[in-house]
């Protein structure tokens, strides 16, 4: 293989952060558009942007793109493709097919035409595996792509256990990498749940690649490479610190929290990078002079929580100007009345959607001298 025509799913808004961890791999990063970002690269920075990238769902490699205003002519580029490359004699493979604004708007003839053209490229094919290949038709042009990530990147393999409202392991990167923190100061998340926010801290202070513990999609490929992949893995088990540069620390009032977020750090590797408790908010207390409150407040989406949560975030305030000035508070936020209720003064990093609420990533400095306004 040789120049590839790669796209990287990102949640919508978060484009930017992708966009940015791909520069930092040494991709250069393409064309922009809600939900992902396009970028050309070598077999390796395939393999690496599956293993390194934090905050993409996913990795998409185009392998065509060709103007379809019949099924004769779908099935006639189709027959063209290099089928062989991507699919293994005997495997199963299915297309996930979106179609607007084009003549052929039948989803399932779509995708029974491709599946026709495979099951004739490659012996023994079956449908009825997992979505391996992505069509999309806009305008009567048909892309064609194969999914080199296989399951959704933010499945880094560690997070089993899991406490109410789960936050995804790329939205948790997300936060930190926008806040631009990056393991030199203290991370602290008073609203730990699961953990993930202080376990995805520790992976990224420790430059623990999140693909490491975990198996992709394009190590099944027929065209697959497995000496460029081992450099790529062994350049990444290279850069693994032994330990987090600074603390960081999580806690929660639940108790089944905590025990979930424990057993997650364990299986992360990074128990002994994570000081997990049980604790309320009032009660937390760092110790440092500087570093950065990460967290995920409750949302409270029924009406009658809005109350007891415009008391929590106006605690939260009180509390970080007590026991964390001069830090730095980045939160997801569902509401600009919530943000209000800190006292602090945000701005946004980005925009984008968490359990189907839109929710702005948002920073703000705690004040110097506790009760002190900056």
């Amino acid at each position: 293989m040789g120049s590839l025509d790669c796209w990287a799913v990102t949640h919508p808004g978060l484009e930017p952060v992708t966009a940015a961890e791909l520069s930092a791999i040494g991709i250069v990063p393409g064309h922009v558009e809600p939900g992902g970002i396009s970028f050309r690269t070598s077999p390796a920075g395939l393999y690496a942007a599956n293993l390194r990238l934090r905050t993409a769902s996913r990795v998409l490699l185009r392998i065509a793109t060709f103007h379809a205003h019949s099924f004769a002519e779908l099935e006639r580029h189709a027959a063209r493709l290099p089928w062989g490359d991507y699919v293994a004699p005997g495997a199963a493979a299915a297309f996930h097919v979106t179609s607007r604004k084009s003549k052929l708007y039948h989803q399932r003839g779509v995708a029974e035409r491709l599946a026709g053209a495979l099951a004739r490229a490659v012996p023994g094919v079956s449908a009825d595996g997992p979505e391996r290949f992505h069509v999309r038709l806009f305008r009567d042009q048909c892309t064609v792509s194969v999914d080199a990530s296989g399951e959704l990147l933010h499945r880094r393999g560690y997070r089993q256990a899991v406490a109410k409202a789960p936050l995804r392991e790329t939205l948790a990167a997300a936060l930190l990498i926008a806040a631009g923190w990056d393991g030199s100061v203290p991370l602290l998340d008073p609203f730990a749940g699961s953990g993930t926010i202080a376990i995805e801290g520790a992976l990224l202070a420790r430059r623990i690649a999140p693909g490491l513990g975990r198996a992709f999609a394009f190590e099944e490929w027929p065209s697959f490479e497995p000496p460029v992949w081992r450099e790529v893995r062994e350049a990444a088990e290279a850069e693994r610190l032994a330990h987090a540069p600074a603390p960081v620390m999580a806690s929660d009032r639940d108790a089944g929290a905590v025990a979930a977020a424990e057993a997650n750090a364990a299986r992360a590797g990074v128990s002994a990078d994570v000081e997990i408790r049980r604790a309320a908010l009032s009660s937390i207390a760092p110790g440092a002079v500087r570093g950065v409150v990460a967290t995920n407040p409750p949302y409270g989406a029924r009406v009658g929580e809005r109350k007891r949560l415009r008391d929590l975030y106006a605690q939260l305030g009180h509390v970080l100007r007590r026991a964390c000035p001069g830090w730095d508070l980045v939160m997801f936020s569902p509401h600009a009345e919530l943000e209000r209720q800190v006292g602090l003064g945000f701005r946004t990093l980005a925009e984008t959607s968490n359990g189907g609420l839109r929710v702005g990533l948002v920073s703000a400095p705690v004040p110097e001298a506790a009760g002190v306004p900056r």
